[in-house]
């Protein structure tokens, strides 16, 4: 999943987006299979070797390169063939939201004050070529993506590394990173300019592959990429439109606990049709029989047919990705600089409609907290502005009349015209029929997806009410929170993603000071503590959290969905 939507998952200026099937890529919460999926494969009911992993998608996977790729725990098919210090734990539910070593022995070791993180590289480790991985490699890997010619990976280490956001990357800088150290072929070593407690869910990222310098092609080292995972290259057309995958003889499963690698090959098919996606699917033949997507849900009219079908009901995965649905305020703008018009706004949502309009219980869950509600992000449970299942339009009138607009009150709401079930019109249709039982009349301003995304970040444009989305990079409050309420984060010639343009001193020095913690449970409480105490300030509405369906081929078998990801693991499949 967190090839969300469109998936540039995102902290500081990314934005995770969504397409009309809901699409995901990074992390999730109380995830399930299908009926007796885990581990029923082959005669004996144990996951097997062999046969070819079909995985049909929407989107090509372009940019097959790790310093381009942005992906969360590694990525779904990238982790195939890159792999980084840290990755995401490949099991179901809430043990998949952790995060464990790949590359490296054990997780990071931090200094005090989380500054300063060291890692020990396993013995064994090879590429694809038979060459040993050291710790220069990965400190290249890390440099490479830095060059303005391979941009779009996360922006942490450019925001994080001592010198990152001067350094021009290896082709321009042949010094390279003073604040990556490797004193050895097995230990390296990271310097930060702040503490970060979460340092080790970064090092998922694939800027930590390691790349063999004298095999660097630059931009074209896409089109074969050395692998240090399970499988490698041998094809890769159209942009990643096709991309077939093969064992890598080198690649040992003794130095790697979470990548099963099953199939012999995967064959990865891209720039299909969604509704095209789901019908080979649940047609199972041939090729497609063994077939899976990494990008594409069911909608609701998909998922009530196949919720009839028993056999095909079976084969649908279900998961959730941490990411909320809600309505942004700009309180810059009248009268949402009123603090009790945006609570009244609070009181009048209905829900249940929205819930409906977003596709329905099986694919959207109502929220009233920013933070997913998943014990990795810190999730507490509260409802400032009690509104019930349907909306509380008395309470709403009542706090109005307090605001001085006992008469009513008429406002703008900018929604995209993208079918998306998100920030989509039934959504602002739903909202605008709640609001009218409070006396709020709500005039719709529908854009093209486009110009509604640089809209709605652009501190100078943005609207006064709009719909918005945020998914985290990985399981915690960090990325989740920060990004949106830091009022250092605030961007004002860029892509702005603090829509309420929140600066709230002791909202930073919290947010600091967590940042701080490496155990991730003391962390978490924390997180959600703070998420509550920003809740009561009404900056926004939270609307929903999607929920995610997804069909697999009837051959295909050892179905894991983590909190993580909240899709299908490609690493853990089996297809014989």
């Amino acid at each position: 999943m967190r090839s969300l939507r469109r998936s540039p998952s995102a902290i500081s200026r990314r934005l995770v987006t969504a397409t009309a099937a809901l699409v995901v890529l990074a992390s999730g919460a109380a995830a399930c299979a299908g009926p007796d999926d885990k581990n029923d494969a082959g005669g004996d009911g144990k996951p097997q070797k062999g046969g070819t992993l079909t995985i049909l998608n929407r989107d090509p996977q372009k940019n097959f390169d790790p310093a381009r790729l942005y992906t969360s725990g590694g990525g779904n098919v990238p982790s195939l063939v890159f792999r980084t210090l840290t990755t995401r734990n490949r099991e179901d539910g809430a043990e998949g939201a952790k995060v464990v070593p790949d590359l490296a022995e054990s997780l990071g070791k931090p200094s005090k004050n989380a500054t300063v993180w060291t890692y020990q590289l396993k013995q064994g480790l090879k590429f694809e070529d038979g060459s040993p991985i050291t710790s220069a490699d990965i400190k290249y890997g890390i440099e490479r993506s830095f060059a303005a010619e391979l941009s779009g990976g996360a922006p942490f280490l450019r925001d994080w590394l001592i010198g990152g956001d001067t350094y021009e990357g290896p082709y321009k800088d042949k010094k390279g990173l003073k604040s990556v150290e490797t004193p050895d072929d097995r230990t390296i070593v990271f310097h930060l300019n702040k503490p970060v407690g979460d340092f080790d869910y970064v090092a998922t990222q694939t800027s930590f592959a390691p790349v063999p310098k004298a095999k660097d092609k630059g931009t074209k080292y896409e089109e074969h990429p050395v692998s240090s995972g399970p499988y490698k290259v041998v094809e890769n057309t159209n942009g990643g439109e096709r991309l077939r995958l093969e064992r890598n003889p080198h690649w040992s499963a003794k130095t790697d606990a979470e990548r099963k690698a099953y199939p012999d090959t995967i064959d990865v098919r891209s720039g299909l049709n969604s509704s095209v996606i789901n019908q080979r699917l649940s047609a199972g033949q041939g090729a497609d029989a063994a077939a899976v997507t990494t990008d594409t849900n069911l909608g609701p009219a998909e998922l009530a047919k196949v919720t009839g079908d028993k056999k095909l009901a079976a084969q649908v995965g279900t998961g959730h990705f941490g990411y909320t649905n809600y309505l942004a305020f700009n309180p810059k703008k009248k009268p949402f600089d009123d603090p009790k018009v945006r609570q009244a706004i609070a009181y009048a949502v209905d829900r249940s409609s929205v819930v409906n309009a977003a596709g329905g219980s099986s694919l959207a869950e109502p929220a009233t907290t920013f933070l997913p509600n998943q014990k990795a992000f810190g999730h507490q449970k509260f409802d400032h502005f009690p509104a019930g299942a349907s909306g509380n339009p008395e309470k709403a009138k009542e706090l109005l009349k307090e605001a001085g607009h006992e008469d009513g009150l008429t406002i703008t709401l900018t929604h995209s015209n993208a079918k998306n079930f998100e920030t989509s019109p039934e959504i602002a249709t739903a909202l605008q029929d709640a609001l009218k039982k409070a006396g709020i009349t709500v005039k719709l301003q529908g854009l093209e997806d486009n110009d509604y995304e640089d809209k709605v970040h652009d501190a100078k444009d943005e609207p006064g009410l709009f719909l918005a989305h945020w998914g985290a990079d990985w399981p915690s409050g960090g990325p989740f929170l920060a990004p949106i309420f830091d009022g250092r984060q605030i961007v004002k010639d860029g892509y702005n993603f603090n829509s309420s343009f929140l600066d709230d001193k002791a909202v930073n020095k919290e947010i600091d000071e967590i940042n701080e913690l490496t155990d991730h449970a003391a962390a978490a409480k924390r997180w959600g503590a703070l998420d509550k105490k920003i809740g009561e300030k009404a900056v926004n509405v939270p609307l929903f959290h999607p929920v995610y369906k997804r069909l697999y081929g009837k051959d295909v078998k050892n179905v894991v969905i983590s909190d993580w990801t909240g899709v299908l693991d490609v690493s853990q499949v089996a297809v014989k």
